[in-house]
């Protein structure tokens, strides 16, 4: 079956000499993963890899099958040229550590309209503003909500948060209770928006320690998830 559907690069891998193996998050079908047969070495053919960065934004043709491990693509153009993702060091590194967070985060999504826009619409929103050395812990924050765990807000006043039920609570119950600078940063960051980002303002070490426990919040909640490869040149790049 012939389909068009737009996508977001989530990851790629070499296959033989060659082949790529690329993963992407598609707006009609979910995940898919896709084999680029020869497009390392053909430069003519209508799929080039300079298509498949990171976290790019691509319309493909694809022939899809149900039952198929494997994707074919038939086109590909851009949907949205980024200004910025690709070209700035700072930004590069975020894209390319919340690409792995996604790809290990979106093992068998089906297709999910309301995740698909909002990572169209906050990557398009990273690739334009100056300022967004906060950007990735919302971003993962608000993911939270599209995966179904999304902390409970209802009693967000008590003076704990327990990772592991997700939810505030008046006293320490077990060891994945917080009360110290994070659960201050989380209250911030669960009442505020992308817009009004730029106004939370914390230094490289709480946004390192934050971090930390929010990869433990998905690690907790979602039992494929493991600790990003990328993690630690994400914080050198990026608390440098």
């Amino acid at each position: 079956m012939i389909s068009k559907t737009n996508a977001i690069v989530l990851s790629k891998i070499k296959y033989s000499d060659n082949d790529l193996i690329v993963k992407c998050y598609t707006e009609q079908f979910g995940v898919l993963n896709f084999l680029l047969k020869g497009v390392l070495k053909s430069k003519r053919g209508k799929v080039k890899t300079a298509y498949f960065q990171i976290l790019s934004q691509l319309q493909l043709e694809i022939t899809y099958q149900n039952n198929r491990t494997l994707q074919y693509i038939k086109e590909v153009k851009p949907h949205v040229i980024y200004s910025s993702i690709h070209t700035n060091i700072f930004k590069s590194a975020i894209a390319m550590f919340l690409g792995e967070v996604l790809s290990i985060s979106l093992q068998e999504e089906e297709k999910n309209e309301l995740l698909y826009a909002y990572l169209e619409t906050t990557l398009q929103w990273l690739d334009s503003q100056d300022e967004y050395s906060n950007f990735h812990l919302l971003f993962l924050l608000k993911l939270s909500r599209h995966l179904g765990f999304y902390p409970e807000t209802n009693v967000i006043n008590m003076p704990f948060f327990n990772l592991k039920s997700g939810s505030f609570e008046n006293q320490a119950t077990n060891l994945y209770s917080i009360s110290d600078e994070n659960l201050k940063l989380l209250k911030q960051l669960l009442g505020t928006t992308f817009e009004a980002l730029p106004s939370i303002k914390i230094n490289s070490k709480q946004r390192q320690s934050f971090l930390s426990m929010l990869l433990l919040y998905f690690e907790l909640h979602l039992g494929s998830f493991k600790k990003p490869k990328s993690l630690e040149v994400f914080n050198q790049v990026f608390n440098s």
